[in-house]
């Protein structure tokens, strides 16, 4: 059975499990590290290969995955059981989420949700109140909604991230990176090359935003360059396609998006999506996804494992359109 673009229909699948579990997988890889300082992971295991990476520490068990991950899941069952984006539905999983009081949430995207205002007004009116809303927030849970819109097209596929990006992320440019790594998800799901289309990529942003994507897509550029902490979207971006672009395979891909340090499990996270896509779900090392779950504060104690994502992503890359 041949896919989008003759893409063969399994190579496809793979792909699109390899996105959703290598996104969940650099999340929790991560984690640990957080608010740590480049260079520590690659000091703690300095082996590629050796084990013992899916460590555990700063709150979190082995393998387990954060709000970036839960969050997706989110996006993920809603899209599916409501057959499309519904906003109101997505927003109210993401409440009833928050008000379980996860580990982990995102300053921003705890005011957003625990503002009380309705799901078009929240982050719209904390954007107009602070001058810092284009957080990494959104771009972190992309995974599953890049993998579910990616057979609509480009021009659909990068409108479904600036809408779900919108419910929580005010600014703009937050979900033009969110706009960014759905279209690099799309063309890796087809069997292209991301890394190639580059000098092509900026053109889905919004012209406003278009020259500092650029900037952060340029082949010379370093996260060393970044004028933000990788917390901020245009860093965090930036540093996952360095990392894909600067490596051969998903394994060494996450290794140095997490030893960038800052904000580890979602730099590890985007990255892990565009080099689970890439690479497909194959190259994700299954000592890395044996720990693997996801826990879903406000959702009757349940939690994910492998099985569950892969058939999560299956279900995301079939669903009917």
């Amino acid at each position: 059975m041949n896919g989008v673009n003759g893409v063969n229909g399994t190579d496809r699948a793979r792909r699109a499990a390899g996105a959703v579990v290598g996104s969940a997988v650099g999340d929790a890889l991560g984690a640990p590290f957080e608010f740590g300082p480049a260079g520590a992971f690659s000091a703690r295991f300095p082996e590629p290969g050796a084990g013992g990476e899916m460590c555990g520490g700063g709150g979190w068990e082995p393998g387990e995955a954060t709000d970036d991950t839960q969050m997706a899941v989110l996006v993920a069952e809603s899209l599916l059981e409501r057959g499309g984006l519904d906003p109101a539905d997505v927003f109210a999983r993401f409440r009833r989420w928050a008000a379980a009081e996860p580990k982990d949430i995102g300053i921003q995207t705890e005011t957003v949700l625990t503002s009380g205002l309705p799901w078009d007004r929240a982050a719209a009116a904390h954007a107009e109140t602070t001058r810092y809303a284009a957080g990494n927030g959104a771009l972190m849970r992309a995974a599953t909604s890049a993998v579910y819109f990616a057979a609509h097209g480009r021009e659909a596929t990068v409108e479904a991230a600036r809408r779900v990006s919108a419910l929580t992320h005010g600014d703009p440019a937050a979900g033009e990176g969110a706009a960014v790594l759905h279209e690099l998800v799309r063309l890796a799901l087809e069997g292209g090359d991301p890394l190639a289309a580059l000098p092509d990529v900026p053109a889905v942003v919004h012209p406003a935003h278009r020259e500092r994507y650029a900037a952060v897509l340029a082949p010379g550029w370093h996260p060393g360059d970044a004028t933000e902490a990788n917390g901020a979207v245009w860093p965090c971006l930036g540093s996952a396609v360095w990392a894909l672009r600067t490596t051969s395979s998903y394994e060494d891909a996450v290794r140095a998006a997490v030893d960038l340090g800052g904000d580890t499990d979602t730099v590890a996270a985007v990255t892990g999506a565009l080099a689970g896509a890439v690479h497909g779900l194959d190259a994700v090392p299954a000592r890395w996804t044996a720990a693997l779950h996801v826990p879903l504060p406000g959702s009757g104690g349940r939690v994910l494992r492998l099985p569950d994502l892969l058939d999560l992503a299956e279900r995301l890359a079939t669903s009917p359109r």
